[in-house]
């Protein structure tokens, strides 16, 4: 008989992490080694998840600051922030069904817990309101872009979903609002080799290389000073339309990262990133239907 391990509960959205305890003798307390694990994490923040009741052992007791280090064993933790600035803006549940669920993203929403956001994320949002703890993002948009992201809600089927995208069987449509490049023709094609740029959360070009991006991009209306495009992505990568339509001289509008990082207040949302992934087209691999959703926002000149 297989014993299955026993799991904490969701709280409020969030899934509880695992972290290992290695053999040594270094650390007197689960809390030394915690902190010590996780330098990025401070000290303050441990105790903070140690008072609210957010550690547990491998057999769900609570901890505390106090327990002593136990190797060989897991220790369960939930993320938490003491806050969080609120992101006023609602996400929309375009479909579901048995498997998958396709939302319609909101501007300034990040999609995983991350950094400064926990609870004002998408996937605690869905979490929280649908009470799966198996619900995962089957791709990603930036938390700049507005629009649509599919998540799959059963683990048996989350590789199939997955390798959709590994093998670029989904059709995925931008909007996007720029200034008007009279000088191109479209379609325009453009392909550029991308790599980690500086800062770190920014990507760059090195001409040197061989192409590893492709965009086809086409314009939807224009007027003497800006333009709606298209833009249809062939590979996936990491601000690869942002990156390619600064290339092309006609930066997205609003957009904080290219071409100059500008340092944006959490607070402020009255400029948003002028991007939009307006539509998905696939052939579903477990039911074989072919499904097409469109984004209910807009972009407008």
């Amino acid at each position: 008989m297989t014993l299955i391990e026993p799991v904490p509960p969701m709280k409020n959205g969030v899934s509880a992490s695992r972290v290992f305890l290695p053999a040594q003798t270094n650390y007197l307390t689960i809390y030394d080694f915690l902190c010590q694990q996780f330098p990025h994490i401070s000290a303050q923040e441990w105790l903070l998840r140690f008072h609210h009741q957010l550690i547990f052992d491998q057999n769900l007791n609570q901890l505390t600051e106090d327990t002593l280090y136990q190797a060989n064993c897991f220790v369960f933790y939930y993320r938490f922030l003491a806050y969080e600035m609120p992101v006023p803006f609602p996400h929309h549940v375009v479909f579901e069904n048995e498997y998958i669920m396709v939302v319609d993203k909101p501007h300034f929403l990040t999609i995983s817990p991350t950094g400064k956001y926990v609870q004002e994320t998408l996937l605690v949002r869905l979490k929280h309101e649908t009470q799966n703890p198996h619900l995962t993002p089957i791709h990603r948009i930036d938390k700049d872009t507005a629009g649509l992201v599919m998540f799959c809600k059963q683990p048996a089927y989350r590789a199939a979903y997955q390798q959709l995208f590994a093998d670029r069987a989904v059709q995925k449509h931008y909007h996007a609002i720029a200034a008007y490049a009279p000088h191109l023709e479209f379609p325009h094609t453009i392909k550029l080799h991308l790599c980690k740029g500086e800062p770190f959360y920014t990507m760059r070009i090195d001409a040197e290389e061989k192409p590893n991006s492709e965009t086809v991009i086409e314009c939807l209306s224009h007027h003497a000073q800006r333009a709606k495009y298209l833009l249809k992505p062939i590979t996936g990568k990491q601000h690869q339309l942002r990156v390619h339509l600064n290339h092309l001289k006609i930066p997205i509008e609003n957009d904080p990262l290219y071409p100059i990082v500008k340092h944006v207040a959490d607070d402020c949302f009255d400029r948003p990133l002028q991007l939009l992934a307006k539509q998905l087209e696939f052939k579903d691999p477990v039911t074989g239907q072919f499904l097409q959703f469109e984004s209910q926002q807009d972009l407008h000149l």
